[in-house]
């Protein structure tokens, strides 16, 4: 596994990979995959929860996930992604609430969907000894006061706007910067200027890293943003098998023979 310090000092010297898991099997796989960071997304909501937005997602729903995940995984990082409203409201309860992932349910580190008013909580996350994982640039829990999911830095007051945050998190102690869908020559620039490495989603291909929700990558998804890229069809392999399973019961070729117990296997059963 990979720690928070080597994780930093990857930045500039070798491409960090990162994926969202939910679930023990899928941590599995991509633990398997040699991914470094595995993010349990509070995205749980749109791909595992049925929720349009990230927004009714609590605390409770991510520790259970990140719990699972934590099990599951033997040499990624594992990053519990912070809920909406569950940090920079009172002080006292975000650092309870970022506590108990890494304290309760195994996970190295948090991320934060991040502005002016988490400079500071960043600070005092990290010197209680919770690593903070930035996110800037389109952060989905906003997407009311966005009135959806736009580009952000687009022109000069928002692209100064991100730089200077960026920069503020660092010094905060943030170990890395996750920036979502912003300009590619904006994610260039910040990543040049910044000694902690960022990753991207949606932001051109010079950040240190790139990260992608599970389900787009691998195809299980019926939809994904333009700047993902399927590198499989899992759902239609999964409708494949359910298809088949239907047929065959259908059919009545499952189960067959050998699918099945006659008296004399009870014993071994026992």
């Amino acid at each position: 596994m990979p720690t928070v310090r080597e994780l930093r000092a990857m930045a500039g010297e070798k491409p960090i990979t990162m994926l969202t898991a939910y679930d023990a099997p899928t941590a599995e796989i991509v633990d398997e995959a040699d991914v470094d960071v595995i993010l349990v997304g509070d995205s749980l909501g749109n791909t595992s929860m049925g929720y349009e937005t990230t927004l009714p997602v609590t605390v409770d729903d991510v520790a259970r996930h990140v719990g699972a995940v934590s099990r599951a995984t033997e040499e990624a990082l594992v990053v519990a992604d912070m809920p909406f409203l569950s940090f920079g409201v009172d002080e006292a309860d975000s650092l309870e609430n970022a506590g108990r992932m890494l304290k309760e349910e195994g996970a190295a580190a948090v991320k934060l969907e991040c502005g002016p008013h988490t400079v500071e909580l960043t600070e005092t996350m990290v010197q209680l000894g919770i690593p903070v994982m930035a996110h800037l640039g389109l952060t989905p829990q906003h997407v009311n006061q966005y009135g959806g999911y736009p580009r952000q830095g687009t022109d000069r007051e928002g692209a100064e706007r991100i730089r200077e945050l960026a920069r503020a998190h660092e010094d905060a102690g943030a170990f890395s910067l996750v920036l979502e869908h912003v300009p590619a020559n904006l994610a260039a620039e910040i990543t040049d200027g910044l000694e902690i490495p960022t990753i991207g989603i949606g932001a051109g291909p010079d950040c240190d890293g790139q990260v992608l929700v599970v389900d787009d990558a691998v195809g299980l998804s019926d939809w994904s943003p333009s700047f993902a890229k399927r590198f499989g069809d899992v759902r239609g392999e999964m409708r494949s098998a359910v298809e088949g399973y239907v047929d065959a019961v259908e059919s009545g070729s499952f189960p067959a023979e050998e699918h099945s117990h006659e008296e004399d296997d009870l014993d071994e059963l026992y």
